[in-house]
């Protein structure tokens, strides 16, 4: 449940998160997220917990990983706070949570060259506009 003990509609939760209500029905069937509850009339319920997965998931795309890369993180993710979790468990789920840190750098840095490249392009076609034909 969320912090203030409610529940949201599928409706809310893209909304809140930035996502249409296909693509969190579609990260629902590929095991990504999992509704906290349904109403009798099988209404998706999420709590904040799920809204907080589903905001981790778009942080995901723009940096190209893939469901299965998704997956694999948001494992990592569930068996590094999994209150069960054998110590072994554990430190192996933090590795792995470190290894995707170093992954999400690694690809920051490639946009941030993208985006110092596009901004070079757009500076040139300005001057290039501005410039009197010849």
């Amino acid at each position: 449940m969320s912090a203030d003990g409610q529940l949201h509609r599928i409706g809310e939760v893209a909304e809140r998160v930035g996502l249409s209500l296909r693509t969190v029905r579609y990260y629902e069937e590929q095991g990504l997220v999992v509704p906290a509850t349904r109403t009798d009339g099988g209404f998706r319920l999420y709590a904040d917990e799920q809204i907080d997965r589903l905001r981790l998931i778009k942080a995901t795309k723009p940096l190209g990983f893939s469901l299965d890369e998704t997956r694999e993180l948001l494992a990592a993710r569930d068996a590094h706070g999994a209150p069960d979790a054998e110590a072994g468990d554990r430190t192996a789920a933090a590795e792995r949570l470190r290894a995707f840190a170093d992954e999400v750098e690694r690809r920051r840095a490639k946009l941030l060259d993208r985006i110092a490249q596009s901004a070079t392009l757009a500076a040139e076609l300005r001057a290039e506009a501005a410039a009197p034909r010849r």
